[in-house]
């Protein structure tokens, strides 16, 4: 065990020699390495930390959230001329469903529509997703609030111009003042401020809304604008189950249910789609996933590279103690000796240039976070595989150099060492 302690820091030794003495030639050859472990810990880094956001934006809804409306959330074999002809669901279709429904926790109705600007006397909020919703959406979206309250069941069914608005649109148009019942003008109309959400910060996806720039009333005043038809809103029935359901037997009760409301033929397809956030959070995995494979595969080329300048520097670190070897092998040293002596050379230079790499990444990792409302981690796992990585390119691109090495002759080795 000694001896190995000892091989490793000589091994080391010689590697910071060799830093030193050419540095120039060692830099670029570490250069390869140290680009490859930024590129590849870099994208599954930024790919995790994506990963983890949207994770978290989602943790506020059941992932057996349903979606009744007359659009897919993802691919489908229907083509879209024969999609474009669904209708939309109805206030009146939801509180069919919701009396209809069993094994349901609770549900809402919601209209997805255009953003619009909100005024609050000479400051403007422009481009805020809108969310208008029943009062029932407090509850399906588990909703926390960092001052005031959701609008409840008499205001959402009358219509009441209230409005409850995200962190960010609040900070934005009161700066900093207290907003509750003060108003605001969207729509053309006066809205009292009732509430404030809890800061979420920037959302890698929100499904109806939810994040810090929303701002959320009640859906009935929409459908006194806009109606059920029209291309500028599209209704949506939100069903969140009661845990332990059998989520294939809902999906098959909403489909006969609704499909007897609106009296659709058998043997005709359903008319709508029902969408299950599950899918969407698979959908979502898969595509990081490539992303993942794309970045790694990218980042292989770079590690080609590098295990070619570590391969050339371990190479000529051979030729210029060829002597050294010899006298080494002369004394008694071993041809396993000489092998791992070169290997764990090539080992720790790759180490090194992982490091680096690591550094860099972790670097502008903390920069980015700063600068953007967006966290950026550099986890465990990733260091571990970025360790690993290195040690993998040492020990495959020193190999061949080590052998060579531990291969001289010794009376060969001194001869042409003088």
């Amino acid at each position: 065990m000694l001896l190995y302690l000892r091989l490793l820091k000589e091994s080391f030794a010689f590697a910071m020699n060799a830093l030193r003495n050419n540095k120039l030639r060692t830099m670029l050859s570490l250069l390869g390495v140290t680009i490859g472990i930024f590129s590849i810990i870099a994208v599954l880094a930024a790919v995790d930390s994506l990963d983890r956001k949207i994770k978290n934006d989602l943790s506020s809804l059941d992932k057996n959230t349903i979606y009744l409306t007359s659009q897919s959330f993802g691919p489908t074999d229907i083509p879209r001329w024969k999609r474009e002809q669904f209708p939309n669901v109805t206030f009146d279709e939801y509180q069919y469903m919701k009396t209809a429904l069993k094994h349901v926790e609770n549900s809402c109705f919601q209209y997805f529509t255009v953003n619009q600007n909100i005024t609050y006397e000479s400051i403007t909020s422009e481009a805020v997703n809108m969310v208008a919703v029943t009062a029932e959406f407090v509850d399906v979206q588990r909703m926390e609030f960092s001052q005031g309250r959701f609008f409840n069941d008499a205001e959402s069914y009358s219509g009441k111009q209230v409005v409850v608005l995200g962190y960010d649109i609040a900070q934005n148009l009161f700066e900093g003042n207290d907003p509750i019942g003060k108003t605001v003008r969207m729509y053309g109309q006066r809205f009292t401020v009732i509430g404030v959400t809890k800061k979420k910060g920037s959302s890698g996806i929100d499904i109806g809304g939810g994040d810090d720039t929303s701002a959320f009333f009640p859906s009935t005043f929409l459908r006194r604008i806009y109606g059920d038809n029209n291309p500028q809103v599209l209704p949506v029935i939100v069903i969140k189950p009661e845990k332990g359901t059998d989520i294939d037997a809902l999906k098959g009760d909403i489909s006969q249910k609704l499909r007897n409301f609106r009296g659709v033929k058998q043997g005709d397809i359903d008319n709508f789609f029902i969408n299950i956030l599950s899918g969407l959070t698979d959908m979502i995995d898969g595509l990081l996933g490539s992303l993942r494979v794309g970045g790694i595969i990218i980042s292989f080329f770079s590690f080609l590279v590098g295990g070619f300048g570590i391969a050339n520097i371990m190479f000529v670190s051979v030729k210029e103690r060829t002597s050294l070897i010899g006298i080494q092998k002369s004394l008694g040293a071993k041809n396993k000796f000489i092998l791992l002596q070169f290997l764990f050379e090539a080992i720790i230079l790759c180490l090194i240039g992982g490091l680096i790499g690591l550094v860099i990444v972790w670097l502008l990792a903390m920069l980015l976070t700063n600068v953007l409302d967006f966290e950026f981690v550099l986890g465990l796992g990733n260091i571990i595989i970025g360790t690993g990585l290195s040690v993998f390119v040492g020990l495959v691109s020193g190999i061949l150099p080590a052998i060579s090495a531990s291969k001289l002759d010794p009376v060969e080795a001194i001869r042409s060492g003088m």
